[in-house]
């Protein structure tokens, strides 16, 4: 018999191999900290939209190990219906193995309507009319009549007063003419389905658009194993479907890169990161350094120089009066002072979760920061974001703050514009990419060294968890907090001194 849910049904449609990888070689699925923050995130926004309209029912069952009672779920959605109940959460179906699950099924009439919660911002995702188009088709086979379809999701604009008010928080829109397109497609879709999943032969589909949408592909390294790396996917500005261009035309490794020349063709300055990327790849060569430009930046700086960086959270529910769903919201950051004289010292702030942290970050901030000061950040577009956001939170500390912001300057500027460049950067200039390859061998600069944090993403998933630890832990995670925070400030003096080195004005 042929199993298949609307999960494995969405990702048949982005690409065959995902359900049949998924199901023959699960240990090459690998997701990041910030795909299963979004994971945890749509299970908190689906449990809230349960109360949207009302009383409901929640025929959500579990085993004693732990999993899903799938066949407790479908007989208590049968239950519900026979009484009639007016909200479904969760109503299960099966069909021929074909299962899903409704978020919530609203009584309508002599009909029920599907609603499909989203944490997304926005109803427009053509994968929402494949997700509920698949739902339709399962349920009037079950011989459930629906009569419209629809899409919950958060409204940005919403701002929290203190108490969540459902109708505000999230917005509804009506697919169903979208969705009666969509399922006359359903069933050759599932009848091509099922011949990929029978067979124990990998389908022969090779790298497509697919690969990047409409999201990252999990198997996206296992697929690209028998590529060259670097590769042409890596080119510095090189969009994934220019990419995939080249990759189809034969060009794949950085030296057939290199031997058209026309690849590297772009806008003035990304056409020269590209070319040299290439270049210093193909010929082996270390670092590039243009002495002259490094020189210029340098002289924009003045000691005491404060090498300031955010780590901030993004609640999709909000928690703090005032503030929206999704918003940047900073709270904590580290702060290393290198005095003329070399002398080095650091500062920091964390905030605690069960309170808005950021009134007590931005009174810190103006006390370790004077005005009139060079502050320096590494794409510094965020740090300034955040800056005049906190002034226009709160009025009696902005002119303070937007001094402040005025006198951010940017230390990725000397990579990004091509002043110094090491092979081992990959064309890219995020800290993360930079910091090893100016420094690879300096265990204090590797941030797989560090316990608990090692990135943004993992930092703003466990500040909110924070609150629920147990003291114990909690002092563990925060200590873990500030140490990678504190790591990315030490990264930019590390990245200043080398600057100063090659320019000789160590």
């Amino acid at each position: 018999m042929f199993y298949f849910s609307k999960s494995k049904y969405c990702d048949f449609r982005q690409c065959p191999k995902i359900p049949w990888l998924k199901k023959y070689k699960p240990e090459e699925y690998v997701i990041d900290a910030a795909t299963q923050a979004k994971f945890t995130t749509g299970n908190e926004v689906g449990d809230l939209a349960m109360g949207l309209f009302g009383e409901f029912v929640e025929v959500t069952a579990f085993k004693p190990d732990g999993g899903l009672d799938l066949n407790k779920m479908k007989q208590l959605t049968r239950q519900a219906l026979a009484e009639g109940r007016e909200n479904i959460c969760e109503a299960s179906f099966d069909y021929q193995g074909l299962y899903c699950a409704v978020d919530i099924l609203r009584k309508n009439g002599d009909g029920y309507d599907i609603y499909e919660v989203k944490s997304s911002t926005s109803p427009h995702n053509y994968v929402y009319i494949i997700d509920t188009s698949y739902q339709r088709y399962v349920l009037e086979k079950c011989g459930v009549k629906v009569k419209g379809v629809f899409l919950v999701t958060i409204d940005t604009s919403y701002v929290f007063d203190g108490t969540l008010d459902l109708n505000k928080f999230f917005k509804i829109t009506e697919v169903t003419p979208l969705v009666e397109e969509e399922i006359k497609t359903v069933e050759e879709n599932l009848r091509a389905a099922e011949k990929v999943m029978a067979s124990a032969s990998e389908p022969a589909v090779g790298l497509s658009e697919s690969c990047n949408s409409p999201y990252p592909c999990a198997f996206f390294g296992y697929c690209t194993r028998g590529i060259p790396s670097p590769s042409v996917f890596d080119l510095y500005g090189m969009h994934f479907k220019q990419a995939l261009e080249l990759y189809e035309r034969g060009i794949v490794s950085l030296q057939d890169v290199w031997n058209d020349g026309k690849c590297l063709e772009g806008g003035k300055s990304q056409g020269r990161l590209r070319r040299r990327q290439v270049e210093y790849a193909v010929e082996d060569r270390g670092t590039y350094v243009d002495k002259t430009g490094v020189e210029e930046f340098l002289k924009t700086l003045t000691y005491p120089l404060y090498f300031l960086d955010f780590e901030t959270i993004q609640l999709a529910v909000p928690r703090y009066v005032g503030t929206r769903p999704y918003q940047q919201l900073p709270v904590q950051y580290s702060l290393h002072i290198l005095k003329a004289d070399g002398t080095l010292e650091h500062r920091e702030f964390l905030g605690r979760p069960e309170e808005d942290p950021r009134r007590a970050l931005a009174e810190r901030l103006v006390s370790d920061i004077p005005d009139d000061v060079c502050v320096l950040a590494y794409n510094k577009s965020f740090e300034c974001s955040r800056i005049k956001e906190l002034a226009e939170a709160f009025p009696d500390l902005s002119e303070h703050l937007l001094k402040m912001r005025e006198n951010v300057k940017d230390l990725i500027d000397p990579f990004q514009k091509g002043y110094y460049y090491n092979r081992n950067m990959g064309g890219s200039f995020s800290i993360k990419s930079v910091l090893p390859a100016v420094y690879p061998d300096d265990p204090a600069l590797n941030y797989h060294n560090l316990e608990g944090v090692h990135n943004g993403s993992e930092a703003m998933e466990l500040f909110p968890r924070l609150k629920d630890m147990p003291s114990d832990e909690r002092a563990k995670a925060e200590y873990d907090l500030l140490k990678y925070c504190e790591l990315d400030t030490y990264a930019l003096v590390k990245l200043y001194e080398e600057l100063r080195r090659v320019s000789d004005k160590s």
